[in-house]
C-alpha cells in the first residue's frame, strides 16, 4: 500500500470541454451537408386499363408535343387558352370525357398547367393523362 495514494473526491474529475466540442463540430457539420429543398410533385391519374379496352364514352384529346404545344381537338391553342377551349368543348357536350396525351419530353410544368385547367373547367373526374411517343 505504500505506492498508493489516496486522494480525495475532488481529485476525480472529468472534463467535458473536449466531449462538447466534438458534438457541436459534428452538429455543424450535419447542418451545413444537409438539404432542406422540398420535394415538389404532381398528382398523377393511374393509367387506364391494362388489357387495352376503351373507356366509354366521347373523348376530348388534348395532347402536348415534345416542344409543349398544346392542341385540343387538333387545334392548336395557347397555354393562357386551353381551360376556355376545354369549356368550349364542353359547352358543346357537356358528357364528354378529357384526356391528355403528352410526349414524355415536354415540360412537366405545361402537363400540369394543362391538367390543372381542365379541373378548373369543372373535371373533377373523368380526367385521363398518359404519356405517348407518337405525338
Amino acid at each position: 500500500m505504500r505506492g498508493r495514494q489516496r486522494t480525495g473526491a475532488e481529485a476525480a474529475e472529468v472534463t467535458m470541454t473536449p466531449m462538447l466540442d466534438v458534438v457541436f463540430i459534428l452538429l455543424i457539420f450535419f447542418i451545413v451537408t444537409s438539404t432542406f429543398a422540398q420535394e415538389k410533385a404532381i398528382k398523377l391519374e393511374p393509367p387506364g386499363p391494362a388489357d387495352g379496352a376503351a373507356i366509354p364514352g366521347r373523348r376530348m384529346l388534348i395532347t402536348i408535343s415534345a416542344d409543349s404545344l398544346v392542341h385540343v381537338n387538333g387545334r392548336a391553342t395557347d397555354i393562357g387558352g386551353v381551360r376556355a377551349a376545354i369549356e368550349r368543348v364542353k359547352a358543346e357536350d357537356p358528357e364528354i370525357l378529357v384526356s391528355i396525351y403528352a410526349h414524355p419530353k415536354s415540360k412537366t410544368g405545361v402537363i400540369s398547367l394543362v391538367r390543372d385547367a381542365a379541373y378548373n373547367a369543372g373535371y373533377t373526374e373523368g380526367v385521363s393523362l398518359s404519356l405517348s411517343r407518337e405525338i
